[in-house]
């Protein structure tokens, strides 16, 4: 029922954003008719399929409580597409004025203009660093140049690439159908040594390494230490298990916010125990 429920939902989304197209986004208008393939200032525009951004859109779990920024926007189909049908606010980023002035007339046409505006500037000068969702159809070496700043951003943005993938680091998920296209979720920082209070009688350290989301290391209880098992980083959300001297596994989720962590550990009776850490 879960993975029917979740086609579904998708199912939707993609036959209502077919009919918006056909209805508001087919072949510009009578001030502006963009062509596929036309050159722009680092890319030639060829607009994501309104399947394939329903799918983008539902893989980054957009809803109204939102900011979506569509960096190179184009016509703006993704920015009204995150507002029309997930009810999110939305901002597109252009650079070819006369395609943001068509992007801001189909949203003035498609009535979410109190929730979507397209700004004609630079994605590289304007400021997204608000948005909650990032969304982007650029070539290889734009999603490069801005991966830097995309990792800055708050943890737990989601970001999501038509096509492109950002080097070396991985995508939390991958799309395959009905194109390529690539998800992540920005991840918190959290290399380096932890001070664990309320996990075993007396000190607990955790040691992590990190590579964007993917971590590991050990937690070294009074002289002992252990290997971190299933390591999982999920935006500001880090989750472990381990096993103690008796070999029986521990279960370990925490929220991280800057050098503090929080969270809870299950031991052998799967009782919750409220855990705190410090980052030395």
């Amino acid at each position: 029922m879960k993975y029917f429920k979740v086609w579904f939902i998708i199912f939707s989304a993609v036959f209502a954003l077919n009919s918006f197209a056909q209805s508001i986004l087919e072949g510009g208008d009578d001030k502006y008719t963009p062509r596929v393939g036309q050159e722009g200032k680092d890319v030639v525009w060829v607009p994501t399929t309104n399947e394939l951004l329903a799918i983008m859109l539902q893989t980054a779990k957009v809803t109204s409580n939102d900011l979506v920024y569509d960096l190179g926007s184009g016509d703006g189909r993704i920015a009204i597409a995150a507002a029309k049908n997930f009810g999110a606010r939305a901002v597109g980023i252009e650079f070819n004025p006369e395609m943001a002035k068509l992007a801001q007339r189909n949203v003035d046409r498609s009535g979410v203009s109190d929730r979507v505006k397209i700004i004609n500037g630079d994605i590289f000068v304007e400021d997204f660093s608000k948005a909650t969702v990032v969304t982007m159809y650029l070539l290889p070496e734009l999603n490069l140049a801005l991966r830097p700043t995309i990792l800055k951003m708050k943890p737990g943005t989601r970001v999501t690439s038509h096509a492109f993938n950002m080097g070396d680091w991985d995508a939390d998920i991958e799309i395959d159908s009905p194109a390529k296209a690539y998800y992540w979720v920005v991840p918190a920082q959290v290399a380096g040594e932890w001070v664990i209070t309320g996990m075993e009688p007396g000190r607990a350290v955790l040691k992590l390494s990190q590579h964007y989301q993917k971590v590991g290391g050990t937690l070294q209880l009074g002289n002992e230490s252990q290997a971190l098992l299933n390591p999982r980083l999920d935006g500001t959300i880090l989750s472990f298990t381990y096993l103690d001297r008796h070999k029986s596994s521990h279960f370990v989720k925490m929220a991280v916010n800057n050098n503090e962590i929080k969270g809870i550990h299950k031991s052998r009776s799967y009782n919750d125990t409220a855990i705190t850490g410090k980052r030395l």
